[in-house]
């Protein structure tokens, strides 16, 4: 079998550019206004909304990336539900879906695009969501992703900056993808655990928490659960307080970090966010697996829900956006 993965740079959503930087490009950029957009780019918030009449509101992202694993099958499955994650993220519910391919045409048979696209179906068919064709372009690595149109109410939205102290902080999906699909790279050795974890759905956590009244919400990719916590923080004017033995971690990462396995973009989230983090006596793996790259990852909600671990809780703003005990 030919390994996707040895036809990029990096994988899944530690490709993605440092959260610094691109923060560093939007700087300075003309904010879009109007009533009618209720979310835009102010708070870096998974999705972009926008009011329309009817009292609904159109929510629009767009997520793609390298290949995370070898199977292209999988590889689309994965992609496909990183992407309509930015919708649950943000209470919405996925309507429509449109493929953005790129395809190193010389190096790669189409037959493994086919199947990327297959995978992807599949589970947009799961979601309830059409998907209705798309764009593709000829590149030296293989990327693919969804630009995905969800519906949402207005009024029922969670934002990532919406968070107020008091409330408890739960995560839907254990940490660790970023180390596993980084040994998954580097060996060739295949973690089925964490191919189930990235293709889940987060369709159901997304309703649990609207169902209890949750307001404040983000999915966890590539900015790692630091770096997304650390957005919502600064976003809502608070601290999130972490019990790190509380957040789950995948089986094997521990042990696959210790050996070697960490994604660079895992180490540029740590950087990015040490100087807002009290890290109280967590040790450097335990920081790392905070930060750690995620695809696919699950929701992180300002609340409570079935199934979900709680681990920590706002609290008025401090001295730092997070604090780790």
């Amino acid at each position: 079998m030919m390994r996707l993965t040895q036809y990029a740079q990096g994988g899944g959503c530690a490709c993605k550019i440092p959260p610094g930087e691109l923060e560093d490009v939007l700087a300075g950029l003309a904010r879009p206004q109007g009533a009618d957009l209720v979310v835009g780019l102010d708070s870096g918030d998974d999705a972009a909304v926008v009011r329309i009449e009817g009292g609904t509101a159109i929510v629009s992202t767009a997520d793609f990336f390298t290949p995370v694993v070898d199977d292209p099958f999988d590889w689309g499955r994965i992609a496909a539900a990183n992407a309509l994650s930015d919708v649950y993220a943000m209470g919405g519910r996925p309507l429509m879906a449109i493929n953005l391919l790129c395809w190193p045409r010389e190096t790669l048979p189409y037959e493994l695009a086919r199947e990327v696209l297959r995978g992807a179906a599949e589970v947009a068919a799961d979601a309830g969501c059409h998907v209705a064709g798309g764009h593709s372009v000829v590149d030296v690595e293989p990327k693919y992703g969804m630009a995905v149109t969800g519906l949402a109410d207005p009024d029922r939205l969670m934002r990532n900056d919406a968070g107020v102290a008091g409330v408890p902080l739960s995560l839907t999906k254990p940490l660790g993808l970023g180390v596993l699909n980084n040994r998954h790279k580097a060996t060739g050795e295949v973690f089925p655990h964490a191919v189930a974890t990235m293709t889940a759905l987060n369709a159901a956590a997304s309703r649990a928490a609207l169902e209890a009244g949750v307001r404040c919400a983000t999915d966890v990719t590539g900015f790692g659960l630091l770096g997304h916590l650390f957005k919502l923080a600064r976003a809502s004017g608070v601290t999130a307080v972490v019990d790190a033995a509380a957040v789950p971690i995948l089986d094997d990462a521990r042990r696959s970090l210790r050996e070697g396995y960490v994604p660079g973009g895992s180490r540029r989230n740590l950087d990015w966010v040490a100087g807002h983090v009290d890290p109280g006596g967590a040790d450097e793996e335990t920081m790392l697996l905070l930060a750690d790259a995620q695809t696919s990852g699950g929701l992180l909600i300002a609340g409570e829900i079935p199934g979900a671990p709680v681990i920590g809780e706002l609290v008025p703003r401090g001295d730092h956006a997070i604090v780790i005990r």
